[in-house]
Order: structure tokens, then C-alpha cells, then sequence
């Protein structure tokens, strides 16, 4: 593992009304201790995930549009409203790595292709095949299985938007690969129950206005899902119908 601490600076004043502090899971984080090579950020949506996400990945350098240090190109709003506030301590640091961010996928995809106009070869790093040839699943796979490697840490958002059920156990597994075989560290925001079955990973919930590390069961995503799955036809009486 490399990153081991995430910490939080408010030196100015009246930082709790100026975004992203008016969320309040931010505005009440101080620091993260990260102990586990895979840790999950869950969560609904607004509180906070993806804002720390991209606050890390600014922080790494990398590009908060999506990819790496070497990926230079534009997406709007892609900027880290956190970035500047964030400190990240290191044991040992590592600068290789990658931001996925699936909203903006499409424009890394096209950001390749360009790439590889000017310098025939980069799509070796990425399968062989231009990202846009293949389906939004394939080519997430592509990724994860060409362009991760090495020591290196991954921050993921919402990679299971592409991805179904049946291959988002191929990215577990392909995850599981790459810490065992070749100590990567992973930070994923994700809403998927399937990825959050990872085993011994650190779960953040970003309920409830503050970071608290929560049990795989205890998390909505599990519960929800489970209730679903036992009590179908129950659920959606009282969810359509109102009884």
C-alpha cells in the first residue's frame, strides 16, 4: 500500500459556505487513514464520493478529466473544487497510476485515438483497438486488463457503469491480480454490491454527514439489494402501489 493518510486543511475562514464544504460529509472530514490495499467510498449520490475522488487525484497529479499524468486533454467541469485543500502522505510515494472517471470515459476513449494518430503504437497500452470499437464494457476491461500494471495506485468512479454483473467479477478478479501479484492500491467510489463483496476491503460510508468505515451488510447497497431479492414481488407492491 502507498497511500496511507488523507488529511483535510481548513486555514481559511468561512470554508463551510463555499463548495465543496457546503456538503457536509466534507465539511465535517478532517483526515482518512487508509490501511487496506482496496478501500470503497459508498454513499448516496451528493455526498461527497466523487469530490474526494477527484480532490485525490488532483493531488497525484493525475488528470481529474480521467487517465494519468500524460493524459492531457479538456473536459468542462472536470476541475477539483478540493484538490487545493487536500494533503497526502505517502509510504513509498508512487506516481504511476490512473483516475477513471466513467462520465467522461467517451472523451478519454477519444483522447487515445488522437494519441495514436500522432504517435502510431499507443493503443498496444490499451488492447491493440481503438476503445471506441469496442462496447462501453469492453473497453473498460480493456483497461483494466492492458493499462493497469505495476506498482501503482488506481482511483476508480463508478467503474461499474459500464460493466455487468457477470463482468464486473471479471474486474474483481482482475483487481485481485493486480494487489496480490503486484501490490497496486485501489480507491473506488462505487454503488454496485457486487464490487463492494470484495473480501477484507475497507468500505467508507459518506452517509449521514460524516466518513465512517461500515460492515459490507450494514451498507444500503447490500440491504437494499438483498430485501429486493427476498421480498420481489412484496417490494414492488409497496414501492408501485403504495401499500
Amino acid at each position: 500500500m502507498f497511500l496511507n493518510k488523507i488529511s483535510i486543511l481548513k486555514d481559511e475562514p468561512n470554508l463551510s459556505n463555499d463548495y465543496p464544504f457546503t456538503i457536509p460529509t466534507i465539511n465535517s472530514l478532517t483526515e482518512i487513514e487508509l490501511t487496506n490495499n482496496v478501500t470503497f467510498l459508498v454513499g448516496e449520490n451528493g455526498t461527497g464520493k466523487s469530490t474526494l475522488l477527484e480532490g485525490i487525484a488532483d493531488n497525484c497529479e493525475f488528470n481529474t478529466a480521467g487517465g494519468s499524468r500524460n493524459n492531457l486533454y479538456d473536459v468542462d467541469a472536470a476541475e477539483s473544487a478540493l484538490g487545493k485543500y487536500i494533503r497526502l502522505s505517502w509510504m513509498p510515494k508512487v506516481t504511476n497510476g490512473f483516475f477513471l472517471r466513467a462520465e467522461s470515459f467517451y472523451q478519454f476513449a477519444s483522447h487515445i485515438d488522437q494519441l495514436e494518430r500522432e504517435r502510431p503504437g499507443v493503443l498496444d497500452s490499451y488492447g491493440g483497438k481503438s476503445l471506441h470499437e469496442q462496447s462501453h464494457g469492453e473497453s473498460f476491461l480493456s483497461l483494466f486488463l492492458n493499462r493497469f500494471n505495476g506498482r501503482a495506485i488506481y482511483l476508480l468512479d463508478e467503474p461499474e457503469a459500464a460493466l455487468s454483473p457477470q463482468r464486473q467479477l471479471t474486474f474483481m478478479r482482475i483487481m485481485h491480480d493486480l494487489v496480490v501479484e503486484e501490490e497496486c492500491q485501489f480507491i473506488i467510489a462505487t454503488h454496485s454490491p457486487i464490487i463492494l463483496g470484495y473480501p477484507d476491503a475497507t468500505i467508507l460510508s459518506f452517509d449521514h454527514g460524516k466518513v465512517e468505515e461500515i460492515e459490507y451488510e450494514l451498507t444500503g447497497h447490500y440491504q437494499i439489494t438483498k430485501y429486493f431479492f427476498d421480498h420481489r414481488e412484496k417490494f414492488l407492491k409497496e414501492l408501485l402501489e403504495g401499500e
